[in-house]
C-alpha cells in the first residue's frame, strides 16, 4: 500500500474517533470522496490496525443504527426553516 494512503487511512481512523464525526464529515474534511472514505475505513484499516479497526467499526455501527433519526431531524429542520420564511 502507498505511504500517502497508509498514512490518510491512520489521519481519518484517528479522527473519526476523535470527533465521532460521520463519513460524510470526515469526507469534506479530508477532501476527498465518501467513496475512498468508505474503503479507508472498511477495508483499508483492517489490514493496517485491526485494533483501531475495532473501535472505528463501532462508531461506524452507531451512525448505521441512528441514520433514519437523523434524516428525520434534518427533514423536520427544513421544514420549520421553510415555514418561518
Amino acid at each position: 500500500m502507498n505511504s500517502k494512503i497508509h498514512k490518510r487511512v491512520l489521519q481519518e481512523a484517528n479522527y473519526m474517533l476523535k470527533t465521532k464525526d460521520t463519513i460524510r464529515a470526515i469526507s469534506h474534511f479530508f477532501q476527498v470522496s465518501k467513496s475512498t472514505v468508505h474503503k479507508d475505513l472498511h477495508e483499508r484499516l483492517a489490514d493496517i490496525d485491526k485494533k483501531l479497526y475495532a473501535q472505528v467499526e463501532e462508531i461506524l455501527r452507531y451512525h448505521t443504527d441512528i441514520r433514519h433519526i437523523r434524516g428525520g431531524e434534518s427533514t423536520r429542520k427544513k421544514y420549520e426553516k421553510l415555514d418561518t420564511n
